[in-house]
């Protein structure tokens, strides 16, 4: 059995684990719970003799001490780890990769026979046995490094996010083997992010929050719990029967669009609704008024002499802006080669409104060339 005792571990003045304490027995799988940074790959690491910060508290696996102990004669006691990333040589063969977990003292004997374990729990890898680590896919990687683990005959498992980066058919998959490495005899401790499949084939669970333990129950009564269900279930969820992988994707119904009654729109108003006048007689008076030649279609007569003095007035305002325009000279500060110098204002320093110049065609005109 392992037992965590009062394990704290900090790093600098970040407290990653604050007095944990918690208990493995052989043939059991026992998953951490926790949102990120927590302090569960902290407590795995720190079990495991690996972390990096300052470590205090008691670890005893079967009543031996493993405080204090390296990394590999922690291994050599039974405890092994499988961190978040696979961690295995990619440039190596599977059957190498598998090897090396056997460097341990008390593996090298069964090497043999805890090849052959691996081969049962994970068929694939026998199968691959001659293949580049680095071109599996991501799930066989895992099964790589859990074989790895598994090669050193641990009697503790540590697993750090096995499921992170796999589809749900190799989720599905990897939880099934974990199951089968309970049934063994080997103890799991498991740090997983899918929740809910990761209770379905637990014993016990531990709920860790601000680097403490808050929570500690049976798996099947921390699913009904519902602070557990409203943190990392879902509220209102029911549990899993069987393991199916990764949760599927919830899709919401998606409100429609609201609708525009065209009727109840209000209707644009043209440009001849706004003037009250067709654009041929705009364009007749116009031309009246300047002198030019009639447009070719016949226009409707104008009744309203209103228009006709507005258009005309316009038409001096245009003519009298354009011929101020050409009394005033260039500008001092523009220089001489420009092509069409920019005129000034009375004052001299400010700009005037663009310049609109009118241009009359007559007949003899369109005649010319250009």
């Amino acid at each position: 059995m392992l037992e965590v005792r009062s394990l704290s571990a900090s790093y600098g003045q970040h407290p990653a684990l604050n007095e944990v304490s918690l208990k493995v027995s052989p043939g059991e799988i026992v998953v951490i719970l926790g949102a990120n940074g927590a302090g569960k790959s902290s407590l795995l690491r720190a079990i495991a003799g690996i972390c990096e910060g300052h470590v205090s508290g008691e670890m005893l696996l079967d009543g031996a001490s493993l405080s204090g102990l390296g990394p590999d004669k922690i291994v050599e006691s039974g405890v092994a780890l499988v961190p978040e990333g696979r961690g295995i040589f990619g440039d190596l063969t599977v059957r190498e990769n598998l090897l090396l977990g056997a460097y341990s003292q008390r593996a090298r004997d069964s090497e043999s026979n805890n090849l052959e374990r691996v081969f049962r729990l994970f068929p694939t890898l026998k199968e691959r046995g001659k293949q580049v680590a680095r071109t599996m896919s991501g799930g066989e990687q895992q099964m790589v490094a859990i074989g790895r683990a598994m090669m050193s005959a641990p009697r503790i498992l540590l697993l750090d996010e096995p499921s992170l980066g796999l589809s749900p058919r190799l989720c599905k998959e990897l939880f099934r083997s974990l199951v089968a490495v309970r049934e063994i005899g080997v103890g799991i401790l498991l740090v997983e992010q899918n929740a809910r499949q990761s209770l379905v084939i637990a014993d016990r669970g531990y709920v860790l929050e601000n680097s403490r333990i808050i929570r500690e129950n049976s798996a099947q009564s921390l699913m009904s719990d519902p602070a557990v269900q409203k943190a990392y279930l879902g509220a209102g969820s029911s549990p899993a029967k069987e393991v199916t992988g990764t949760e599927r994707n919830v899709v919401t119904e998606v409100p429609p669009a609201p609708t525009i009654d065209v009727d109840r729109r209000p209707a644009r108003r043209t440009a001849e609704q706004q003037i009250s006048l067709s654009i041929d007689d705009l364009v007749t008076k116009a031309s009246r008024s300047s002198g030019g030649p009639r447009p070719r279609h016949p226009a409707t007569s104008v009744s309203s002499s209103g228009h006709d003095a507005a258009l005309k007035a316009i038409l001096r305002e245009i003519e009298t802006a354009a011929r101020e325009a050409r009394k005033t000279g260039p500008s001092d500060e523009e220089p001489e080669s420009m092509p069409c110098p920019l005129p000034r204002t009375k004052r001299g320093n400010e700009r005037p409104a663009p310049v609109i110049e009118i241009y009359r065609r007559f007949p003899g005109d369109a005649k010319q060339g250009s």
